[in-house]
């Protein structure tokens, strides 16, 4: 409507007043209700066809959609692990900081294996004690094996040298038992330093390798412990939170419920515009939007990104060949816009639905030495009729209350 009356102005008005003060053609007399069609017929046809013009033009260099939101990130409250909640320390709704804990589950079979495995390291550590006796022992056996070696030894010695002077003196078996002797003890010797080199290596060796294996487990059995308690990821807020002692919850069925992250939301709006309008928008392009959340407030944003992809193209590789007519809705561009100035979103509550307008700027082009003076004109005119598009923004944030708590009939 308001296209149609800006054309008017420049084609069915200058119609009427040459009919007018021209011709002398008067309303009621010459020009009827009934031959107003004909009488007019250049200024309306004008008027339709610079309408349908001026409206392709600003919808297509400065595109508006209603498919805009303030979309935020949830991170779901699911532990590692099944079980029965056993305490729940937040309430329906509340401010959570990382690190705080949000509830804790049954947590008696993963204290039963800590202290098992407590009682495992101590256990190791004792033996290890008792391993020391035994090396002390074994080397106290090293040196007993040596007296008694040295001494069958300096006895066969003695009458060894005996038999040697005096033949027959000393009865060769005699000399035969002290020489098995000996043997023996050398034999005793090997056996207490192989005593002492297997208890020294239990020592040095085993046991420590048993007491790292003692640890790790106690510390896989504390880190199963500390998994029961369930603490938030990130600062933010819990909503809905609905979790109660006794209930079951489990990491893949039924998790425990969602946090919210501190800022979420708040930082960037998200906006559909059509398939036609994506070789218009572009990174930095100026715009405009307007919140049902925060009526009557025109919000200056800026465009940060726009998606390469459109989502409804997406498929996953499967057996069945993709048919594109089986695509319900034509998909949308994907456009992150954030506010251009510092806290240009705050009051606008998460989720809340919005219209955006983009704006086309072509003054680096009209400025440029080669540009011709036709193409500056026909860009100044693209820019110029994007203020009819922002007059219709503020009149849609100026209805919007309206439009929604009474023409809706809520």
């Amino acid at each position: 409507m308001l296209e149609l009356m800006l054309c008017s102005l420049f084609t069915l008005l200058p119609d009427y007043l040459y009919r007018r003060y021209v011709q002398g053609k008067r309303f009621g007399k010459e020009i009827t209700f009934y031959s107003v069609w004909y009488e007019l017929r250049w200024g309306i046809t004008g008027c339709l066809m610079l309408t349908v013009a001026l409206i392709t033009t600003i919808f297509y260099f400065h595109p508006s959609t209603t498919s805009a939101a303030l979309f935020f990130r949830t991170v779901p409250i699911v532990p590692e692990g099944s079980g029965r909640v056993a305490e729940v320390n937040v309430g329906f709704s509340a401010s959570v900081k990382k690190g705080d804990v949000l509830f804790r589950l049954d947590s008696s079979k993963q204290a039963a294996a800590l202290e098992t495995a407590k009682r495992k390291v101590a256990e190791v550590d004792a033996t290890m004690v008792s391993a020391e006796a035994d090396v002390a022992k074994s080397e106290a056996q090293i040196g007993e094996a040596k007296a008694a070696y040295q001494q069958a030894k300096d006895e066969l010695e003695v009458k060894s040298e005996l038999q040697r002077r005096n033949p027959g003196i000393v009865p060769q078996r005699d000399i035969e038992k002290l020489q098995v002797m000996v043997d023996q003890r050398q034999a005793g010797i090997d056996a207490a330093n192989a005593v002492n080199k297997s208890a020294t290596l239990r020592v040095s060796t085993l046991l420590p390798a048993e007491k790292a294996s003692a640890e790790a487990a106690l510390a896989q059995a504390q880190v199963d412990l500390d998994k029961t308690v369930i603490r938030a990821g990130v600062d933010g807020r819990v909503e809905q939170f609905l979790l109660r002692p006794g209930d079951i919850v489990n990491p893949l069925m039924r998790p425990a419920g969602v946090l919210i992250p501190e800022g979420a939301g708040q930082r960037s709006l998200q906006a559909g515009f059509g398939q036609i309008e994506a070789q218009v928008l572009k990174e930095g392009m100026v715009g405009e939007a307007t919140c049902v959340s925060k009526p009557w407030v025109i919000i200056p944003m800026v465009i940060t990104s726009v998606q390469d992809y459109i989502a409804s193209g997406q498929f996953r590789g499967g057996e069945q060949l993709i048919d594109p007519q089986n695509i319900a809705r034509p998909g949308t561009i994907l456009v992150f816009m954030e506010p251009m100035y510092k806290g240009g979103l705050d009051g606008v509550t998460a989720g809340s639905n919005c219209i955006v307008n983009a704006y086309t700027s072509n003054h680096e082009e009209i400025s440029a030495k080669e540009t011709s003076a036709w193409r500056g004109f026909v860009l100044h005119a693209i820019d110029t009729v994007g203020l009819v598009h922002a007059l219709l923004l503020r009149i849609q944030a100026l209805l919007l209350p309206i439009k929604t708590l009474v023409l809706s009939g809520h």
